[in-house]
């Protein structure tokens, strides 16, 4: 297939024909699996909440089955292998290397995504997203999983590819662009993932068929977790890489230290997979020695990689904005950003909420001691939602409204409802995890059909505020099923009735990227001296509220044993 090169006259980046339909294709079917998994929210959502308590037992875990792959696996790694195009083959301005072999993996994916999706609809599969043996689901559930992840492998394969076709070329000089960095750290983390879930799955699928017996539980958990967290780390780097290029997109920002940056993102690759480890806290299998060593000193170098990006993401803004003038007071810079664009303003929601709410419950989580008091609670999926709804959904919806009019070439309808969706989504998912993480912290069970245990033996009975904030999710959870009904309304509405944009140059060639100009130094701000003294004071705020809250919890703790 030959390659045209199409420079988009609005963004001035350069599309290759090849990668930019794998990109809308990928981007197309992600939306789609958000639309079927925003649906089966609604069910999840009306049965959790205690007035409503909408569906049956069987009925509820077959869609909190669906529900929780189509979200966390489906719709997320479609949408991160259209951005690995896109940061490989459209930044670096190259061919997309072996671009039928990246329709193999397209069709795969799809594959299995569908036969998963059907074998849980069936009944008989509603094992959750875990899918924990000896519970055992249909062969289709997971073949339909191997099928995704061998076709996900492929792409991840397609992306490295791409970059040797960039290097050979010479279409860049230097290092690659910082964005690129972080989507190769989410690539190299997506191939440690990918095969740690085949190393068990393949053997689960196998038992599930009669080829082999017995599956330990314990190895499948220990395994399988390196597969379903560690997924969850490519989500981080790939949303961290969506945070850099869209401080540059909105204010033309240049990271505070770029390398720095790039020693962040390194420090991923070495640690961030073992915060797996706070998943298997309980378990009687690991001895004490790996979980102290997992779940504290070396998972305390991925939470400082987390806290770096934290720091000069908004800095590189606010630098950006003194520069430009805004440099009245400490945070003149954040009043005069541009909250009415959903692409600024879904990056900034997303930041925030993914710091304070999943950063910081995340390290509580992973603390030994202070996890056995809510490892088993709606205390855990209150956490997910922040990192991976927050931080990963809201910065994938944020880049969308910037690839509609550019790599889709339409123009955006509704723009006042896109302006208001990532407030609407976002403020939403806010207090939906943390009135899930106060009822967890009450004690209410995780997974559960039904919360008030009625008609067992030994219900218990749930003080008021449990069942108040069990309401209150169901209220911010249709707050947030709305918002992201708007974004796939907008999406879509955009891709079918769309005014259709100039597509732009076009050329059998690409455009080398041309020598960048020497960074200039920063300056310093603030009566301090600091370069950005607003966001170290936001960082400051940050730091205060983890230490009161970390100790909180061990208050907490310190309550479960009284002292005769």
């Amino acid at each position: 297939m030959a390659s045209i090169y199409r420079t988009c006259p609005r963004s001035g980046l350069q599309f290759e024909s090849n990668a930019e339909k794998l990109m809308i294709a990928n981007a197309v079917a992600a939306v789609v699996f958000l639309l079927i998994g925003g649906i089966l929210a609604i069910g999840v959502v009306l049965t959790r909440w205690p007035a409503v308590h909408w569906l049956e037992a069987d009925t509820f875990y077959k869609v909190l089955t669906a529900h929780g792959i189509d979200m966390l696996i489906f719709w997320i790694i479609f949408f991160e292998i259209a951005v690995l195009y896109f940061c490989s083959s459209t930044l670096l301005r190259c061919r997309l290397a072996t671009p039928k072999i990246a329709w193999l993996a397209f069709a795969l994916m799809v594959i299995g995504a569908v036969v998963n999706n059907i074998a849980v609809y069936q009944g008989g599969s509603s094992v959750m997203m875990t899918s924990y043996v000896p519970m055992m689901a249909a062969p289709s559930f997971y073949l339909g999983l191997i099928l995704f992840a061998v076709g996900a492998l492929i792409g991840c394969f397609v992306f490295f590819g791409t970059l040797v076709v960039a290097k050979r070329d010479k279409t860049y000089q230097g290092s690659v662009p910082l964005v690129t960095f972080g989507a190769i750290t989410a690539c190299i983390i997506a191939v440690f993932t990918i095969v740690s879930g085949a190393i068990i799955l393949i053997p689960t699928f196998l038992k599930s068929v009669g080829v082999i017996e017995h599956v330990d539980a314990l190895v499948y958990r220990t395994i399988w977790w390196a597969f379903g967290h560690s997924s969850q780390q490519i989500n981080v780097a790939a949303h961290i890489s969506i945070w850099y290029a869209v401080a540059a997109i909105a204010f033309g920002a240049k990271p505070m230290s770029e390398r720095v940056s790039r020693g962040a993102f390194l420090l991923y690759i070495l640690f961030l997979q073992l915060a797996s480890a706070h998943h298997l806290l309980a378990d009687p299998g690991m001895s004490t020695e790996w979980k102290v060593v997992n779940t504290s000193y070396f998972m305390y170098f991925a939470v400082l990689a987390s806290m770096i990006h934290g720091l000069t993401i908004p800095g590189a803004m606010e630098v950006a904005q003194r520069q430009k003038g805004y440099d009245k007071g400490l945070f003149e810079w954040l009043r005069r950003a541009p909250w009415g664009n959903p692409v600024f303003a879904g990056v900034f929601i997303s930041l925030i909420g993914f710091g304070f709410l999943g950063g910081i419950s995340g390290v509580m989580m992973g603390t030994e001691q202070l996890n056995m008091i809510i490892h088993n609670t709606i205390y855990v999926p209150g956490h997910f939602h922040a990192t991976v709804v927050v931080g990963t959904t809201l910065s994938f919806m944020a880049l969308t409204f910037y690839l509609i009019p550019v790599l889709f070439r339409r123009e955006m309808i509704n723009p006042k409802l896109a302006q208001w969706q990532p407030w609407l989504f976002g403020l939403s998912m806010y207090f939906f995890c943390l009135v899930m993480m106060g009822a967890g912290t009450l004690g209410v069970s995780r997974r559960h059909w039904d919360m008030a245990f009625a008609g067992n033996a030994l219900a218990y009975e749930w003080p008021g505020a449990a069942y108040l904030m069990m309401g209150l999710v169901g209220i911010a959870g249709l707050g947030a099923i709305i918002g992201g009904a708007i974004y796939i309304w907008i999406t879509v509405g955009s891709l079918l009735w769309g005014k259709r944009l100039d597509a732009g140059r076009e050329s059998r060639e690409p455009t080398p990227i041309p020598p960048t100009a020497p960074t200039l130094a920063v300056q310093s701000y603030g009566s301090l001296g600091f370069a950005a003294p607003g966001t170290f004071v936001l960082a400051i705020i940050f730091l205060v509220s983890f230490v009161l809250y970390y100790f909180i919890n061990w208050k907490y703790l310190s309550t479960l044993w009284g002292l005769s």
